[in-house]
């Protein structure tokens, strides 16, 4: 599009491409913080293993996110815990699984707001990521009844 005909149109898409990625990189903070405490409850170090495996995912998206905004928008984003991650186990898995489960529509979202390939690359790869996600939380809650 261009942005001399329609500066208020662009701006607006702008606006809302900044704050769904900074709500991305709060998301993968916040999971970040919540696999480390699922690991720790979980009751095999396989199982364990597996969520650190998805952890390092997380912080993977989170670095690469980061970067994305800080070229986009010429300043670092701020960073927070947006959701609590349950204390029990099984609360933690359902938690997580669906959370993974939206999070792959939010960044297909994304990739519907920029022209920039490696920006949709970038989040078209995450999504994958987050539905492989959702499926082994999914398989832990299958084995935990």
């Amino acid at each position: 599009m261009d942005q001399s005909y329609y500066p208020h149109i662009w701006s607006r898409q702008n606006q809302q491409l900044q704050l769904q990625i900074s709500e991305a990189i709060n998301g993968e903070y916040s999971a970040i913080q919540c696999y480390e405490r699922i690991s720790a409850m979980a009751p095999s170090q396989s199982v364990r293993n597996q969520i650190l495996e998805i952890r390092t995912d997380e912080i993977s998206h989170f670095q690469h996110f980061r970067r994305i905004y800080t070229s986009l928008f010429g300043a670092q984003p701020s960073v927070k815990i947006t959701e609590e991650c349950p204390n029990n186990y099984r609360e933690a898995l359902d938690f997580a699984f669906r959370d993974e489960q939206q999070t792959v529509d939010k960044y297909l979202d994304i990739t519907e707001l920029t022209n920039d390939s490696s920006i949709k690359e970038a989040f078209r790869r995450a999504a994958a990521d987050e539905q492989n996600h959702a499926v082994w939380f999914l398989y832990f809650m299958s084995q935990n009844q």
